[in-house]
This record gives structure tokens, C-alpha cells and sequence, in this order.
């Protein structure tokens, strides 16, 4: 007979069930993240001293940088306790401020009443500046526009009283969201004049990151008006600073991007949405300026007469944003000129909102022109009649002028038989005996070039680091000096006796 089964115990199993479980970490509490959150801000206090004390920008950059992670866990019980922890008394002027516009009464925190009658203790204008600014993000994010723009007008009093260097980060910063708030309440002609006072005061004082941030408010402003020339002008008479952060280059390449296309210069514009592309933080967080950036580089490409990418529609971060666009795209790489019709009738509300619906429009003699470019490489010889019926074009004459024009533009290469009322195509060249290679040769190169100089500009160099080294020179020099002496003096000749006896 067979010997039973015998059946092992699954002991061991749970054990390992049970370890897993052990290891998971348990949710914290929200005491337990709200003293993380303080303490990451009361950190931050330290790198803005580090920053004021040794004039180092990249301590205040570093601020912000936290700033968005840090923006999703405030409370107002949080900011409370910051302010605690930055003010000696509430009764100081940003202090009272941020508890006024929290719901908080001066009177709910413990104060001296001794102290009450003595001068307002001193504190650092940068975290001053920096709780204002954590104050400006709370309130954006709780949706309280009008609370908002009441804060933002007292808040920038108190930025304009002070003038310190060290302060520039932080300033850029609280314009963007002053500028944000006037924004949503519709405000942007009468925020127009401030701006611009600002961008000359800015400029005076050199503040790198305040005058780029002004100028690329400046040019928003300017665009959601349809004021174009205004921008075209701030663009050559104002000097934009290159030193300034990447995202706030990356937003004013955008925008000069915008205003090219505008004007027609579309590889001026091509240039400047790829510098924004690359310039861009790669992440989710910065997942709508790309896909903005890549909707108008999309319909500028189509308009310099070249097709995109299949692999850009595919990406995952793009794939939805970029669907209508890809329509379009196929419309012009075939040259149907109903199928781009029935993308601009189907998504035309999509196209309107982002902005791109009038440089669509101009699209349609490329769509045509990109039709013929296909005919005349599928026949040799095709008469303007049928070139008409498949373009669905009004007449004859529409489709000689038409044809004519893009021979001149050098779309195609043909002749026309006006008489006979045909359309002739010549003979294929080799490519590599044309322009076009040495162009596309050019174009790299000049890429390259700008990048090596980009990255040589963005180097950092330690502080002071040249005078150690012209101590050091100079000490090697008196060294000469003194070597050259003690030659002279004849200090040398005890080492020439050793050859008497030779």
C-alpha cells in the first residue's frame, strides 16, 4: 500500500507572514507630520541665514526648490508655529500680518506683557520675506482669490521697504504670485504699470532673478492681451539675463517662442521652444508647461513644412494632450484637405483654448502644398484639372496659382504647361548633391557650440577663489626673487668648492 501523505505544518509560512507585516511602516499621525513640516521650515531658516551671512544665492534657490513639496503639507496651525518660531513677538509687522489673515488673534499667543511697550525685536528680512511667500502659497492653494490680492498689495509694501541683494530669489518669487493673483482676478492692464517700474528699479539694483522674473511676467501679460508688438519691442530693447534659473529662462524662451510665431519667424520660434524644452524640468510637476511648449512647437513644425515625430504622440506624459494635434499631423503629412477640415471642426474649442487656433489656420496651404508635393513625386505628369479635383480646390486658375507658387518656393521641383494646362515634374536629385546636408551639418554644430557655452556659463567658481591664487603667485615670485638673490650674493659658490679637488 501506499505510505500516506504526511502533512507538513505551514508554521514557518506565517512566521514569514508575520515578519512582513512587522516591517510595514505604519501611517503616520498628523501631530507627527505637522512637526516634520516644521521642521523642514525651521531648516530652511538656517539655509536663508547661510545665504544672507555669505551672500551665496544657491542657499535661497535651494529654498525654493523645496518649496512645492512643502506647499502641499501646510496648515494654518503650522504657520502659526513658524511664525512663533521666526518672531520674538507677534506684535512684529509680518508677524501680525500672517495671523490676521490666518484667523488668528495676536492676543491667542503667550507675550510678555512686560515686553509689550519695548521696541519690535530685529529679524532676518529673508525669512521674513520667505513666510510671506509660504503665506502667498497657502492661500493660493485654498482658493481664496480675493483674500489673496488683499494679502499680495501688504505683502509687497513690506518686500518694497527693504533693499538687500540677498533678497532677490525670494523677491522674484513673491512677484510671480502677486502677478498670478492680479491674474486670476483679471487685473493684468492695471498690473501693467507696476511691473514695469519694478523691471527698472530691478534693474538698476542688478537683481538677476527679480529682472528676469519681471520681464517673463511682463511678456505673459503682453500675450494674454494680444498686445504682440508691446512684447516684440520688450524682447529687443530688454536685456534678459542668462545667468537667471532654468525655469524662469525656460518660461521666457516659451514666450519669445509664442511671439516669433506670431510674426512669422518660425525658425526663430522652432529655436526657442526647443531651449524651453530642454531647459524644462523633465518631471510630472512641470508635465503642463512641456505639453504646452510641445503643442506649439508641433503646429511650428508642420509650418516650416516638417513632420514630428511618431514617438512624441506615444509618450505616455503627452499621448492625451497631443491626440487632437495628432490629427492634425495627419492631415498635412497626407495632404487631405477635408480630413484637416474635420480636425479643426472637431477640435477647434481645444485649439482655442490653448492658443494655437490662428497659426492652425495657416496651415492649410501647407496641407495643400504637402498634396501637390505628393503628386508630383507619384506622376510625372498630371494635369491641373485633376490636381484640382483631388485638392478639392475651386477652380483651375486656384490650382495653376497655387502650383506656380510652390515651385517658387521650391516645394517642388516642376514646370508648367500653361497652354496644355499640365503640371510637369522633373528628375529626382541626389540629396547629398543639394544644400541640405551641409545645412543639416550647420545646425548641429551650432547646437553644439551653444550648449559647450551654456555649460561653461553655468560653472560655479568658489568665492574669492582668484585672490588665493594671486597670494599664491606672488609667493612663488618672492621664492624667485629671493633664489635669484642668494645667486647673485654668492651664496652658490660653497657648492662649486667640491670641484677644486677634481
Amino acid at each position: 500500500m501506499p505510505a500516506p501523505e504526511s502533512k507538513e505544518p505551514k508554521v514557518e509560512i506565517k512566521d514569514e507572514q508575520m515578519t512582513d507585516a512587522d516591517t510595514v511602516e505604519k501611517p503616520k499621525s498628523p501631530e507627527e507630520i505637522a512637526s516634520l513640516v516644521l521642521n523642514d521650515i525651521k531648516q530652511n531658516f538656517g539655509f536663508l541665514e547661510k545665504a544672507a551671512v555669505n551672500f551665496e544665492p544657491r542657499f535661497s534657490m535651494r529654498v525654493l526648490r523645496g518649496l512645492g513639496n512643502l506647499r502641499r503639507r501646510l496648515t494654518p496651525d503650522i504657520l502659526v508655529n513658524a511664525v512663533d518660531a521666526a518672531y520674538q513677538s507677534p506684535s512684529h509687522r509680518s508677524a501680525a500680518l500672517i495671523l490676521k489673515y490666518l484667523g488668528k488673534e495676536v492676543s491667542s499667543m503667550e507675550i510678555d506683557e512686560s515686553a509689550s511697550g519695548s521696541s519690535t525685536p530685529a529679524v532676518l528680512p529673508e525669512i521674513d520675506i520667505y513666510l510671506l511667500v509660504l503665506l502667498q502659497v497657502f492661500l493660493l492653494d485654498q482658493g481664496d482669490i480675493a483674500k489673496l490680492n488683499s494679502f499680495n498689495d501688504e505683502a509687497i509694501t513690506i518686500l518694497r521697504g527693504y533693499n538687500r541683494r540677498t533678497l532677490d530669489a525670494l523677491a522674484a518669487k513673491m512677484w510671480f504670485y502677486y502677478a498670478h493673483g492680479k491674474e486670476l482676478n483679471k487685473q493684468l492692464v492695471e498690473l501693467r504699470p507696476l511691473l514695469l517700474a519694478v523691471l527698472r528699479t530691478s534693474t538698476l539694483r542688478h537683481d538677476t532673478e527679480t529682472r528676469a522674473m519681471i520681464t517673463t511676467l511682463l511678456l505673459r501679460n503682453y500675450l494674454h492681451t494680444q498686445a504682440i508688438s508691446q512684447a516684440h519691442q520688450l524682447v529687443l530693447k530688454a536685456d534678459f539675463p542668462e545667468s537667471a534659473a532654468t525655469s524662469v529662462v525656460a518660461r521666457y524662451l516659451y514666450y519669445v517662442g509664442r511671439i516669433k510665431a506670431i510674426q512669422l519667424d518660425y525658425s526663430a520660434a522652432n529655436e526657442s521652444l526647443i531651449g524651453a524644452i530642454r531647459k524644462a524640468p523633465q518631471t510630472s510637476y512641470a508635465a503642463g508647461f512641456l505639453q504646452a511648449a510641445h503643442k506649439l512647437k508641433v503646429i511650428i513644425e508642420l509650418l516650416m513644412g516638417d513632420i514630428p515625430e511618431r514617438s512624441l504622440f506615444r509618450e505616455p506624459m503627452y499621448e492625451k494632450a497631443l491626440s487632437p494635434y495628432m490629427e492634425l499631423v495627419k492631415a498635412v503629412r497626407i495632404g487631405e484637405v477635408p480630413q484637416f477640415s474635420e480636425a479643426i471642426e472637431k477640435y477647434g474649442a481645444a485649439f482655442k483654448k490653448d492658443g494655437t487656433y490662428m497659426l492652425i489656420l495657416r496651415l492649410r496651404q501647407n496641407v495643400i502644398k504637402t498634396g501637390i508635393r505628393m503628386m508630383s513625386l507619384s506622376y510625372s505628369k498630371i494635369s491641373l484639372r485633376d490636381i484640382c479635383i483631388r485638392l478639392h480646390l475651386d477652380s483651375e486658375e486656384s490650382a495653376e496659382y497655387i502650383v506656380a507658387k510652390a515651385i517658387r518656393d521650391g516645394v517642388i521641383e516642376a514646370t508648367i504647361d500653361h497652354e496644355k494646362g499640365f503640371m510637369q515634374s522633373k528628375e529626382i536629385l541626389d540629396i547629398y548633391s543639394t544644400q541640405e546636408p551641409n545645412m543639416a551639418f550647420h545646425e548641429r554644430i551650432k547646437f553644439c557650440i551653444s550648449l559647450h557655452n551654456e555649460s561653461v556659463k553655468a560653472m560655479r567658481y568658489p568665492m574669492n577663489q582668484h585672490r588665493v591664487e594671486l597670494k599664491n603667485v606672488e609667493e612663488a615670485r618672492e621664492r624667485e626673487k629671493e633664489l635669484a638673490s642668494e645667486i647673485q650674493e654668492g651664496d652658490i659658490e660653497d657648492d662649486d668648492g667640491d670641484f677644486d679637488g677634481l
